[in-house]
């Protein structure tokens, strides 16, 4: 990892994710995405970043984690076709909080694709960190659709991160529950899932603190229950804390952090009261570790709040304080009347009081210090990965990479597991959550990696000519050329090719 004063950032952005659209009167709108970057761009952050457009995620990554009837489904589904679905619908919890639109599965594989691109940098440690803001879909299950999600880039993401880092942990700061990340992780040592949530009477009611993991994976689920109204000082006083023994017991390689923007003050879903500074203290903090990390969207719907918020995080990951003053964009119009860089805390009444959340710390402190020294692979540094050039940046990234370089990046089995479920017992067709049927044998395409082999060419050139960047978004003739065709290897070409590693990492929860 690079040096607290500067860090090798990649930012991942498609122009494409401004055109998808839930529908009229829908909360969720990836529009969201479009102004977040613009004012990014205004601000001049380019100079800062690395900036790819991803491959999109493809069907064979996606069956990584979910099911291969389930992405069949979304990737056939249309609005015009949607009434020849209908028990595909009901079984997939399809309808109206998922709607059926018109791009679903390009905006699933825009969000997949630009995680699991992030995740494999990270792995060939060529970025210290990774911006996906179109990604975070933290509901979604195995063959489920649920909570505006469709696609869970995040599991796809953590299980490329743990093909080289022993132990990754998730954070996320979304005011809902992170259960579709809880679930596909939840009898696993080697990924610790810490959700700081709103609970009770509020979707998708799950995770309390007694929520904690089982078998191997008991006590690495850890989730802190928070009540309405919660404000800055509140949320620092636990968030701080328990991710400092989270770091201290655990010791994980890797992190991912969700940032969703519903629980900031007045989001028209949410029902926390955070500022965009306090909000943006969680992603300082995390930074602050010096760990590979990946940063990632999430909710977030009154969304000239959430491209605010959004933006000054991306401030705070290269390390740059932005201005208050908006720099003139395309979407000066969202911000008005006072047209700042800036989100408010309203009056609204805190309901955690000190003594509830000093009685929950307590409670997540003891679970934590039962997990030292626990996690299925050695407590030791992972092995260094060998290049052949010291610079990789300046190689040529069109170069594929050969077989015996890709052998390098490969944990060998002995440094990844040592309490695998060996034999007639080993947790082949584990059940990932509640709503994943425990008798359904899913086949996974995919062999032990996904390799990702490099990423695509920095856009910094094509997408801002000039110093305002006014309209960033760039032609779709300029973005063909910084596309990567040859980052994640074909999958079936792996099956024979790749080298094994231990685990069945098709099943996140045999981890």
């Amino acid at each position: 990892m690079s040096s607290e004063s500067k860090k090798r950032v990649a930012y991942f952005y498609d122009p494409n994710i401004g055109h998808c659209h839930y529908g009229p009167g829908h909360p969720m709108k990836p529009h969201r995405i479009r102004m977040t970057h613009t004012l990014c761009m205004n601000y001049g952050l380019y100079n800062k970043l690395e900036i790819y457009r991803a491959k999109p995620g493809t069907r064979e990554e996606m069956t990584q984690f979910h099911t291969d009837e389930y992405v069949d489904f979304l990737q056939r589904v249309t609005p015009e076709t949607v009434d020849q679905f209908v028990k595909e619908q009901v079984k997939f919890n399809v309808g109206d909080d998922c709607p059926v639109f018109d791009g679903l599965f390009e905006y699933c594989s825009i969000s997949a694709g630009g995680s699991l691109e992030s995740a494999a940098r990270l792995n060939r440690n060529i970025s210290d960190i990774c911006v996906n803001w179109a990604g975070g879909l933290h509901h979604a299950k195995k063959s489920e659709a649920s909570g505006f999600c469709y696609v869970n880039d995040i599991v796809l993401a953590i299980i490329e991160l743990l093909r080289y880092h022993p132990r990754v942990l998730y954070i996320d700061i979304d005011v809902h529950h992170g259960d579709g990340v809880e679930e596909a992780f939840y009898g696993t040592d080697r990924v610790m899932t810490v959700s700081f949530h709103k609970y009770g009477e509020y979707f998708p009611g799950t995770g309390e603190l007694r929520d904690i993991g089982v078998g191997k994976g008991k006590y690495y689920a850890v989730n802190f229950p928070l009540r309405d109204g919660i404000d800055d000082e509140s949320y620092k006083s636990v968030f701080e804390p328990v991710i400092q023994h989270v770091m201290d017991w655990y010791q994980p390689s890797a992190v991912v952090l969700l940032c969703g923007a519903d629980s900031l003050s007045g989001d028209k879903l949410g029902c926390f009261n955070l500022s965009m500074k306090g909000h943006a203290n969680c992603v300082k903090f995390v930074r602050g570790f010096n760990l590979p990390t990946l940063v990632l969207g999430g909710g977030g719907y009154t969304i000239r709040n959430v491209s605010r918020a959004w933006a000054y995080e991306t401030g705070v990951v290269v390390g740059e304080d932005l201005p208050e003053e908006l720099p003139p964009n395309e979407y000066m119009e969202y911000y008005g009347p006072d047209y700042k860089l800036e989100v408010k805390p309203s009056n609204m009444q805190n309901l955690n009081t000190r003594e509830y959340l000093e009685k929950i710390k307590v409670q997540v402190f003891e679970n934590l210090s039962r997990t030292k020294f626990v996690p299925s692979v050695q407590m030791q540094d992972t092995p260094t990965v060998n290049y052949q050039s010291d610079d990789e940046d300046n190689e040529d990234p069109d170069e594929r990479i050969t077989q015996k370089m890709r052998d390098n990046y490969i944990i060998p089995d002995g440094n990844l597991s040592d309490s695998e479920d060996e034999g007639d017992h080993r947790r082949d067709d584990h059940n990932f959550g509640i709503s994943a049927d425990p008798t359904e044998k899913t086949r996974m395409k995919l062999s032990p990696t996904i390799e990702t082999l490099d990423t695509s060419s920095p856009v910094k050139d094509a997408m801002v000519d000039s110093p305002v960047a006014n309209t960033v978004e760039a032609s779709h003739a300029e973005m063909e050329d910084i596309e990567s065709n040859e980052d994640r290897a074909n999958p079936e070409a792996l099956e024979t090719n790749a080298p094994e590693t231990a685990g069945n990492l098709d099943d996140p929860m045999s981890l």
